[in-house]
């Protein structure tokens, strides 16, 4: 057996392998936790997501940046344990939905901490925030400033408003989730911001505060983020200005994003040489504050060899669909036997072909019962869970100081028919 003496830096923040071999999260035995809780399951380093909200806001001190807000891109990670652990430690909430703005609410977020987001938000959707007094309400295009005038017509209390600028700056990322180029679903493109700004000043019942943008997830380069401040400088001078997220993070040994602070200290810089001092700057993380705090486990069902070598498990694109949906790539270890130099291909137990967690993964000999762990899942597994051939979602753990706590519940059978009528 290859033993690894050290973790990979993709494992949440002070993992470690004990002396039998173990891997640990958050101190707990990780076979010990697939045992108690059952799997597939989501386990999270409750210490690890208060570090990254911690470090993102001492990077915005540390460049002498005092006004400034780190908002949740909710989206990421939606459950509401999640949602109030970044409360208490004083960041914000971005949210997409009227679902969303409700945990957000639920999770303790003070609405005045509130960034509303979406293309498609319904009058209901705009209502609720209107009536929540969030923080900010971020216009995507022409037919929210129509519905903005015609919901806030008499408001005594004027909404704050942020305009979604699309900067025509491509986010060197997956096409699937990349947002800031010019033919993109999401914001008003440069050469109509200028008159939708116009328009929105004129609304008596909202109050244009700044501009947002973003470009996209999963972005290793900071030019691009210098490279979009530096396009919306000519719209105007604002107080406000919500710089989006997209930070990339390690989802395999090879990969090496920004640290969070050279992320930071690249839009502070860029926001004062292209846009002046003295500005609100909003980021928004998601991905970043959570994709490493957390692993996901699951038991080998079944280990079958034809041309390749297929390592069955007892979840898939249930528990995480973003390798079916963009081709997502992640790495794999036994939780009893890391390294290994056996090539498989660690497939789902979904009916579907598509359904393949990792194609060529090296693992330690696997065999029934055996415990997978796959790391770097605390980011839109959760989030895009689904209960596909009639799976129960999995739960979610937290773990910290050796004590493991469940925050979501695993799904049961009979919740797959709870809304039926």
């Amino acid at each position: 057996m290859a033993q690894l003496q050290t973790l990979s830096h993709i494992y949440p923040i002070g993992s470690r392998i004990d002396e039998r071999g173990h891997l640990e999260i958050g101190g707990c035995d990780v076979l010990e936790l697939a045992e108690r809780f059952g799997t597939p399951a989501y386990v999270v380093a409750e210490d690890d997501l208060r570090a990254r909200a911690r470090a993102f806001i001492e990077a915005f001190r540390a460049r002498g940046h005092q006004d400034f807000e780190v908002v949740f891109a909710a989206k990421a990670f939606p459950a509401t344990a999640v949602m109030s652990l970044f409360a208490q430690e004083g960041l914000g909430c971005d949210v997409a939905s009227a679902g969303e703005l409700h945990l957000a609410r639920r999770a303790g977020f003070d609405p005045a901490k509130l960034v509303l987001h979406g293309n498609a938000r319904d009058d209901g959707e705009l209502v609720a925030a209107l009536a929540a007094r969030v923080g900010h309400i971020v216009i995507d295009n022409h037919g929210d400033i129509d519905r903005l005038e015609r919901l806030t017509a008499g408001a005594t209390h004027r909404q704050p408003v942020l305009i979604r600028v699309t900067p025509g700056v491509s986010g060197e990322t997956h096409e699937k989730i990349s947002t800031g180029q010019a033919d993109s679903k999401f914001g008003i493109g440069l050469d109509e911001a200028p008159a939708a700004i116009d328009r929105v000043r004129t609304l008596p019942g909202v109050e244009l505060r700044g501009l947002h943008l973003h470009l996209g997830s999963q972005l290793f380069s900071l030019d691009p983020f210098r490279a979009a401040i530096a396009a919306i400088a000519d719209l105007g001078d604002f107080p406000v200005y919500d710089l989006g997220g997209g930070l990339a993070v390690a989802y395999t040994d090879e990969q090496t994003p920004p640290a969070i602070e050279d992320y930071v200290g690249a839009l502070v810089e860029a926001t004062r040489e292209q846009l002046g001092p003295g500005k609100r700057l909003l980021v928004e993380p998601g991905r970043s504050l959570v994709a490493n705090g957390g692993v996901t486990l699951y038991r080998v069902i079944g280990v079958k060899r034809n041309v390749s070598t297929w390592v069955s498990v007892d979840g898939g694109m249930s528990d995480n669909l973003r390798p079916m949906l963009y081709g997502a790539r992640y790495q794999a270890e036994i939780a009893d036997r890391l390294g290994g130099s056996t090539l498989v291909h660690l497939a789902g137990k979904h009916c579907e072909s598509g359904d393949l967690l990792i194609r060529d993964v090296l693992l330690d000999d696997p065999r029934p019962g055996d415990v997978v762990v796959t790391p770097v899942t605390g980011a839109y597994t959760y989030a895009m869970a689904n209960n596909y051939n009639g799976v129960p979602r999995a739960p979610v753990i937290f773990c910290s100081d050796g004590e493991a706590r469940v925050v979501v519940r695993r799904e049961t059978l009979d919740d797959l028919h709870a809304r039926d009528v």
